[in-house]
């Protein structure tokens, strides 16, 4: 049997596969519980403040921006410890960058969030 050939049980195991590190990723990493938090409330306040259709794109962007960077730099910072546990200036160099790419991910949620919400809420504080 090829073991190349297309098989629907592989593919809906491997979503299997990719749920369990989504739950990994919350589970062990206290960073991905914050955008989690994050989220939710943007969410919420999405719903709350009826945001239009390109609103939500825009939303919808940022928080999986920052869920795949937060993603990808777990994988890294998993793989260096894997290589070695000692002080070594190039793991750390790689460990910064993948924080700095979450970091740079989050900063541009948290701009998107401003440019949809702060409207909102001025409109909201100025009606009281």
């Amino acid at each position: 049997m090829d073991k190349n050939k297309f098989s629907l049980r592989k593919r809906i195991r491997s979503f299997g596969y990719a749920f369990n590190g989504l739950w990994i990723l919350i589970k062990e990493e206290h960073n991905a519980r914050i955008h989690l938090l994050a989220a939710i409330i943007a969410i919420a306040a999405g719903f709350y403040f009826r945001i239009s259709g390109l609103e939500w794109i825009g939303i919808a962007f940022a928080i999986a921006l920052v869920f795949v960077a937060e993603i990808i730099n777990s994988a890294i910072e998993n793989t260096a410890d894997l290589i070695t546990k000692d002080k070594k200036p190039t793991i750390k160099k790689i460990k910064d960058l993948s924080a700095a790419a979450v970091l740079f991910s989050a900063i541009t949620a948290l701009i998107i969030a401003a440019i949809v919400f702060i409207p909102n809420i001025s409109e909201l504080c100025s009606a009281y």
